[in-house]
């Protein structure tokens, strides 16, 4: 068999694919197209271990290396396209675009992360261990006494 056959193949599949990646709004298509992808380059790696008459058949080693990687980012990435249709009704790649926080804005650090120094690492003014709390605490009290005779 000539290498002709499977590598125009591996072409058309992978350009389907790209077009699907470009041009598809919906993610679960998108994953699709993605998966599309790697198949060619699956085809193209079996067709050139073939044609080279490889002793160690590296390409088809790393054939089942793709697919393995494949079948976890499929798992993943449906993974997270279901729990953004859930939190947010659709799973639109552009409506999920305008939903992204403004490019200026900082959320600050995450759970469980230090915030770094002076940025926040003490209590809060007028938290109970906050130095100066049982001052304003004692300041609000007496002018709530003043205010009621």
């Amino acid at each position: 068999m000539h290498l002709a056959y499977p590598a125009v193949l591996a072409v058309l599949l992978f350009c389907t694919g790209l077009y699907g990646v470009l041009a598809r709004r919906n993610a679960i298509l998108v994953l699709m197209s993605v998966e599309l992808m790697l198949n060619a380059v699956n085809l193209n790696l079996v067709a050139f271990d073939v044609w080279l008459r490889d002793a160690l058949h590296a390409g088809q080693a790393l054939t089942l290396f793709t697919i393995a990687i494949a079948a976890a980012e499929i798992g993943i990435g449906l993974a997270i396209v279901l729990m953004v249709y859930r939190n947010r009704g659709t799973a639109d790649i552009d409506r999920l675009r305008d939903n992204a926080e403004p490019p200026g804005q900082d959320p600050g650090p995450g759970p469980g992360q230090d915030p770094g120094p002076g940025q926040g690492a003490g209590p809060a003014p007028g938290a109970p261990d906050a130095p100066g709390a049982d001052q304003a605490a004692h300041e609000q009290t007496g002018k709530k006494a003043e205010a009621t005779p």
